[in-house]
């Protein structure tokens, strides 16, 4: 929320899922807030794609018409570079919320989430300083740990590893700050450097290739250095 005095910046969301009930009610539920405004529906992935060009954070239902949710995501990311996806999912299946998170994806959410945490993964990924529900990432990503190539030479500096195993954790700037006693600015540039080296987008993709990559474990919480 906005300091007194500030004004608070409303976050452009927009809607994809082929079933309009189910858009319904997350509009409803989105409206409630006033920093929140669906400027967008779309009903298939080709839909998402151009509803959602230039929209700060897009709901993505995987299973739809035309275009499914992670080809629809991928496309966006493309196009789009600036729009943040959420997966909005009925589906526990982590090698599909594993694809879509490879795709560009954010985060995820199940459909049957409650309202709140919907509300916090649209203001967490636009915020773009943590990464969204980051235990539900680790136990997702154990299975592919290590299974990548890297897609450019990984030379991370001790601080920057430290960095990232941070990022893994879903800390902001101000947190990891804190825990290796340095100020926001220096980790603004390590995180920046950080996600160069890696050619990574965002701090959700710089944790999905970590693990990958076999950079932090996925099995349990990484030890972290000061």
């Amino acid at each position: 929320m906005a300091r007194s005095g500030e004004a608070a910046a409303v976050i452009r969301v927009v809607l994809a899922d082929d079933e309009k009930l189910i858009r319904s009610g997350w509009a409803t539920m989105l409206s409630l807030h006033d920093d929140i405004a669906v400027v967008g529906e779309a009903a298939d992935g080709h839909e998402a794609v151009e509803a959602g060009a230039g929209a700060d954070v897009v709901l993505m239902d995987v299973r739809m018409p035309r275009m499914d949710g992670l080809a629809a995501t991928r496309e966006l990311t493309r196009r789009s570079p600036a729009t943040r996806v959420v997966v909005v999912t009925t589906f526990e299946n982590d090698q599909l919320v594993w694809g879509a998170l490879r795709a560009g994806a954010a985060g995820y959410v199940l459909k049957r989430a409650p309202a709140g945490e919907l509300v916090e993964a649209v203001r967490l990924v636009h915020s773009r300083d943590a990464v969204l529900f980051p235990d539900a990432l680790r136990r997702i990503a154990s299975p592919y740990s290590g299974t990548a190539q890297p897609r450019v030479p990984v030379e991370l500096t001790p601080r920057e590893l430290d960095v990232l195993r941070h990022i893994t954790l879903g800390r902001n700037n101000a947190e990891i700050a804190a825990a290796l006693h340095v100020t926001k600015e220096t980790v603004k540039t390590h995180v920046g450097n950080v996600l160069d080296k890696l050619g990574a987008r965002d701090r959700t993709q710089a944790a999905v290739l970590a693990y990958e990559l076999g950079l932090v474990f996925a099995g349990t919480r990484p030890v972290l250095g000061q």
